[in-house]
């Protein structure tokens, strides 16, 4: 299987809660800001509909979700949209897929993609991105998947990943982004999301395996936060991106957290001040 190839510099794209035409203009945007993929967060991405529509409406960049949850979406159904906009739109699609957060998150994964692969027509593993953490979910993607996507990761635990992973599977890191450099709010905006994640096991998990001490994850400390969430000028989000790139991400997937008082539209100031990192990653 070809190596999956991205580009470094990937844009979170909120597709839940706002009206479909304006998630469309916004995809269209985004492509033309430069921006290597569209990744498809917020709410449980349940909602197939607007995949093929998002593709449709740009020309060329990969379009994927983090993630379609196993625990919520049938396997024929993936299967199905796949085939649809593979169909119309070759190789733009990319399934992202896991949300497993039962008692045993691998086995759950694992049996969905025994049963995909059963379907015809199916998903095929060079399209397949899967949510990983630990170190197995890590081998699961290296082994059926094209890239893992991990979220709230330090350099050192991309490192590693990328070690385990090895040269030919993708790694895909998303990473929160507060664009403010007022650090009391900025924290605030990232401390958000990380207060509900610590709560899932798989994440508390991780938060250790990457050495934040018990104390750091109850009270979300200023050190825990400066590490999982680039914030402040686009000088200091892009030294994030840079190091993470570095250490062996092949992709930095950057989801904006909103800072108090901004509006609750889609950020597109934002992302315009975000899309000049990438020149400056592209080579």
């Amino acid at each position: 299987m070809t190596k999956l190839e991205l580009g470094p510099v990937g844009i979170g794209l909120d597709y839940v809660g706002h009206p479909l035409s304006a998630v469309l203009d916004a995809a269209s945007e985004l492509e033309g800001l430069g921006f290597s993929s569209i990744l498809l967060s917020g709410g449980a991405n349940d909602d197939l509909s607007r995949v093929g529509e998002i593709v449709r409406r740009t020309d060329r960049i990969p379009v994927f979700p983090g993630i379609f949850s196993v625990d919520l979406i049938d396997r024929a159904s993936v299967a199905r949209t796949y085939a649809e906009v593979q169909a119309s739109d070759p190789d733009r699609f990319l399934v992202g897929l896991g949300g497993a957060h039962g008692p045993r998150p691998l086995e759950t994964l694992a049996g969905y993609l025994d049963e995909l692969d059963t379907l015809d027509p199916t998903v095929p593993a060079s399209a397949r991105i899967l949510a990983a953490l630990g170190p197995r979910m890590l081998e699961l993607s290296r082994d059926r998947a094209a890239a893992a996507l991990p979220i709230l990761v330090t350099p050192d635990y991309t490192a590693q990943a990328r070690e385990l992973l090895g040269p030919d599977t993708a790694l895909i890191v998303q990473h929160f982004v507060a664009v403010d450099t007022d650090p009391e709010r900025a924290r605030a905006a990232a401390r958000g999301p990380l207060s509900f994640l610590r709560q899932i096991p798989g994440y508390a998990r991780n938060f250790a395996r990457m050495g934040f001490s018990a104390d750091d994850v109850a009270h979300l400390s200023d050190r825990m936060v400066d590490a999982l969430v680039a914030w402040g000028d686009i000088e200091a989000i892009g030294e994030h991106v840079d190091a993470l790139l570095r250490a062996g991400a092949d992709q930095v997937a950057l989801t904006i957290v909103r800072v108090e008082g901004e509006l609750e539209d889609l950020p597109a100031e934002q992302w315009r001040r975000l899309a000049q990192i990438v020149p400056a990653t592209a080579g």
